[in-house]
């Protein structure tokens, strides 16, 4: 099979010294900093002059604030961080003009995330050692994975998580990621949810874990705890650490969970279809809010996008609003109404028994089926007792095959 080369991210814990942990903390300072200062000069440009100033405009500014008194700290640390730190942000912009994201924000200390990227001149790799800039020893990392033979990092991303965790992120072209051979079964459609994280539509339901439940009643002890706490205080500041510690085993499970569901999920069928959801929309439901985002449903579909585009599998996105749950895979009778309480119902015209979630996947299943075999679009079948109008509303997007876009 012909071999792909792709850029992957090699993510490993490592334990500072002092000396690193404080050089590490003041360029997280200044990359904040630095961020915060372009998006308020291309902010101010634009909102008085009407001026657009580029990612070269702010290189320039760059090096005019490190002349200052006040700023003149940021030339203590290394300048790669800071002018990736630009490169960003311009990132940020380009998204934001083409749609695909709301307008910058500022950095918080608190709240955003603590990172510094390096490129290839600004570490030095040797021998599996690797060493930043201004730094005079090799970081201690848990190489708790090999990476690939030969590989050679092109970009590194330093950073501390909220429970004080330090991680380092290595991209390199892993040559070893080829297409898998034919698979067990052709297609499979997934129906997300809340009781069953997945049902397939062969019928198999795999169980929603609940990561965030099952640690909630301690979550709730500790943030109670640092409710009680002094603001400013270092108590204060080791209950924020034990909150966030356990924040963090929740989401480590999660992912780990799902990476084992989509990874056996892309081994065992050439073709995965799935549901284009709306998840942001579902999370102003304050009632479900809470377990949807315990789902995580959106993490799950990322998974299995790049993964499919890896593997050589093919994912099929079938558009939100088409009638998966009333209509009969049977007959393809369509309901009326359906509410989320009936979990099971009776078909009339055919009188078939389903399964709410399984009937789904079948549905979806057939669907993408056919834009699998001649690109055919699904569309939402019309409400006969809604004078004729669409149930969806509007006119719906088509189902398409392949790889879907995240910033839509």
């Amino acid at each position: 099979m012909k071999t792909k080369h792709v850029r992957r991210a090699f993510k490993f814990r490592f334990y500072p010294t002092d000396g690193q942990a404080a050089a590490l903390a003041r360029t997280f300072g200044c990359v904040r900093k630095v961020y915060n200062l372009a998006l308020q000069a291309r902010t101010e440009a634009w909102y008085q002059r009407q001026e657009r100033v580029s990612y070269v405009q702010t290189s320039a500014l760059l090096t005019e604030w490190k002349k200052t008194d006040d700023l003149a700290y940021l030339g203590a640390v290394s300048s790669v961080p800071l002018q990736q730190a630009l490169r960003h942000l311009q990132a940020a912009f380009v998204n934001f003009w083409e749609g695909r994201a709301g307008y910058p924000n500022f950095k918080s200390k608190k709240k955003s995330r603590s990172s510094a990227e390096y490129t290839r001149s600004a570490f030095r790799w040797r021998d599996g050692r690797l060493t930043l800039a201004m730094m005079d020893e090799p970081l201690d990392i848990v190489w708790s994975r090999p990476l690939p033979d030969g590989a050679e990092p092109s970009t590194v991303t330093v950073s501390r998580d909220a429970a004080g965790r330090w991680f380092v992120s290595l991209l390199v072209e892993d040559p070893s990621v080829q297409p898998l051979g034919p698979a067990e079964n052709d297609a499979v459609a997934l129906d997300v949810g809340l009781t069953s994280l997945v049902t397939l539509s062969k019928g198999e339901k795999i169980a929603n874990p609940r990561h965030e439940r099952r640690d909630r009643g301690r979550l709730a002890r500790a943030q109670r705890q640092l409710a009680r706490k002094e603001a400013g205080s270092k108590n204060r500041e080791k209950a924020r650490r034990r909150v966030a510690k356990i924040h963090a085993r929740i989401t480590d499970r999660r992912r780990d969970h799902l990476h084992k569901l989509t990874t056996r999920l892309v081994r065992e069928n050439q073709t995965i279809v799935v549901e284009d959801l709306n998840v942001r929309g579902m999370l102003k439901n304050r009632s479900l809010a809470r377990a949807i985002s315990d789902a995580a449903w959106t993490e799950l579909r990322g998974m299995l996008d790049y993964k499919c585009h890896w593997y050589g599998r093919q994912l099929v996105v079938v558009d939100q609003w088409y009638p998966s749950s009333k209509t009969c895979s049977a007959c393809g009778h369509h309901l009326a109404k359906l509410p989320l309480n009936v979990r099971q119902w009776t078909c009339p015209a055919c009188s078939t028994l389903h399964d709410r979630d399984v009937n789904g996947a079948k549905n979806l299943l057939a669907v993408g089926q056919a834009v699998t075999a001649c690109g055919a679009g699904v569309r939402p079948q019309r409400d006969t007792s809604r004078t004729r109008l669409l149930a969806a509303k509007q006119e719906a997007k088509q189902a398409t095959a392949g790889r879907f876009s995240l910033g839509k």
